[in-house]
């Protein structure tokens, strides 16, 4: 698996990645961290996948590969030289603003024309689950996937914590662990699991029977 010293991705372990990538994708094709995450970067480069980063330039957005290291320079590293790509890694939202729908719709629409057909786009959702009443950030994204033509394929709760045994309510309180915020913030539960949502682009018979 990756070095232990590679950071964790949004909270992901770099092994629980590797096994996200290798899951989504076969050796040669194109991984697509938007955030140029290292983790992403060398977990594509563990598994032989080839790592990409996405440039602006004059004329919008272009996807360069990054040249794997020597000891992982194989045929299979290097077969696929175009500029599609195979997986996409996200995260939602973008810095602290709240995220809309047309917000959403947007990104995803940029997203999209990158990927191959038989592409996946995986989007991890960084902020908390709504309050009663508001919509969920995890329907607007997946609102906004489908309208720019992307298929709902999978949510993937990922753990992120280890669980408790017993619901933290139910519990009595001892005195070594009445307000030491392990299990409990104000009465909520702390943040356990991240939101992975996965979304597929379309793809001809070969591809399907590949992916």
């Amino acid at each position: 698996m990756p070095r232990p010293e590679v950071p964790a991705w949004h909270g992901l372990s770099p092994s629980h990645l590797a096994y996200l990538i290798r899951r989504y994708t076969h050796v040669g094709d194109v991984v697509l961290d938007l955030d140029a995450h290292p983790a992403a970067i060398a977990a594509s480069a563990y598994l032989d996948r080839v790592p990409a980063r996405l440039f602006t330039g004059r004329h919008g957005l272009h996807v360069r590969l990054l040249p794997p290291a020597p000891e992982r320079r194989t045929r299979h590293a290097l077969r696929r030289p175009g500029p599609r790509v195979d997986l996409i890694l996200a995260t939602l939202p973008k810095g602290a603003q709240r995220l809309t729908r047309d917000d959403a719709a947007t990104a995803m629409s940029t997203w999209r024309p990158l990927l191959r057909p038989g592409g996946f786009l995986l989007v991890g959702l960084t902020v908390p689950h709504p309050q009663p009443g508001e919509v969920s950030l995890r329907a607007t994204v997946i609102a906004a996937a489908r309208t720019a033509g992307l298929f709902y394929h999978q949510h993937i709760p990922a753990v992120l914590v280890p669980l408790p045994e017993h619901e933290p309510r139910t519990a009595p309180e001892r005195p070594d662990e009445a307000d030491d915020g392990r299990r409990l913030r104000d009465g909520r539960h702390l943040p356990a699991f991240r939101d992975l949502l996965v979304f597929a682009t379309t793809a001809t018979g070969e591809e399907n029977a590949r992916a």
